[in-house]
């Protein structure tokens, strides 16, 4: 049985929805944060991680910092294009406008984690801290998926 189906069934028992045990949904005040995740990487190499960002309330926000225990230094990222070469360049902040959602995915905006302390391996999680202007420090989980994948497994 997978874990996906361990976790579903274990809800189930508890008589919860069996979504209650797949979510993957954070919030930090009018933020809400979906389905955060990176890809299975080397320890001394580099990481991404991804996910979304719905400002729910009036104001608008912007993700200042992110930190992980899993990486010696963690930047806030985009890519841009320098004649024919995608390249990525850090950027001080990403805003989030007041009811609109900021999609962080590859080959877009993104937490770059610069010299990963040890392999993210498949299956696996990793802490991250992120820091929104406004709506102040929330710790999520980001999902380790694949090598090569493109958006999260779930």
């Amino acid at each position: 049985m997978s874990s996906l189906n361990r976790r579903a069934l274990g809800a189930l028992i508890l008589g919860l929805p069996a979504s209650a045990a797949l979510a993957h949904d954070f919030t930090a005040g009018d933020i809400a944060i979906g389905h955060p995740w990176t890809r299975a990487a080397g320890a001394n190499a580099n990481g991404a991680g991804f996910m979304t960002l719905r400002n729910n309330g009036a104001a608008p926000d912007r993700l200042v910092s992110a930190a992980s225990p899993a990486a010696r230094v963690v930047e806030l990222h985009t890519h841009i294009r320098e004649g024919d070469v995608m390249r990525m360049r850090p950027v001080a902040d990403i805003p989030i406008p007041p009811g609109q959602t900021v999609h962080l995915r590859p080959g877009g905006l993104h937490i770059m984690l610069i010299g990963l302390t040890e392999p993210l391996r498949q299956g696996a999680s990793v802490p991250l801290t992120l820091r929104f202007e406004r709506a102040g420090e929330v710790q999520v989980t980001l999902s380790v998926e694949a090598a090569g994948a493109r958006g999260h497994a779930h």
